[in-house]
């Protein structure tokens, strides 16, 4: 993983469940936001906590089985390799917001804190709802960083999709 940033590229942070999603169909949304990160569209950013719970998740045993041995340990390995080859690393990330609600996904919102990513990309529902204008945790965390964007993988890709022609 490196250090340096392009500042001409938007960050992202990508939860578990992407990487999870991405290694079992990569031909899947969570896939395809892998494909952005490959094509220079966006710049992907780890920490070490964040790379830690990520590598933990999937080589839980428990996945294997659900997911009918789809799940392997080269798969793992491999996203993995994929993550340190493409991914920045962001070091002595500050612990800035508390999130009361799902404090398991405290990792993931302090990293895009603190490294001024505009996306983060999850289906985890505690991470959504943060979007909701209404909230008192998501107006406190648009306090720390208001442009940022929680969006599944589906809203994410739509951000970098082509705009339609407009028949002109």
């Amino acid at each position: 993983m490196s250090e340096a940033g392009t500042p001409h590229r938007p960050r992202a942070v990508f939860d578990c469940g992407v990487f999870l999603q991405a290694v079992l169909r990569r031909t899947a949304p969570a896939g395809a936001c892998l494909d952005l990160v490959e094509a220079g569209a966006v710049e992907l950013v780890v920490s070490e906590p964040v790379f830690s719970e990520v590598q933990e998740v999937l080589q839980r045993p428990e996945l294997k089985p659900r997911r009918r041995g789809r799940l392997t340990s080269p798969m793992v390995v491999e996203i993995l390799a994929w993550i340190q080859q493409h991914a920045i690393l962001v070091r002595n990330v500050p612990e800035v917001f508390q999130y009361l609600r799902d404090p398991d996904d405290e990792p993931y919102l302090n990293l895009a804190i603190a490294a001024g990513a505009v996306y983060l990309v999850s289906r985890d529902k505690d991470l959504l709802d943060l979007q909701d204008p209404t909230s008192a945790q998501g107006q406190e965390l648009r306090r720390h960083h208001p442009q940022l964007s929680i969006l599944d993988p589906v809203e994410f890709l739509y951000r970098f999709s082509p705009a339609p022609e407009d028949g002109r």
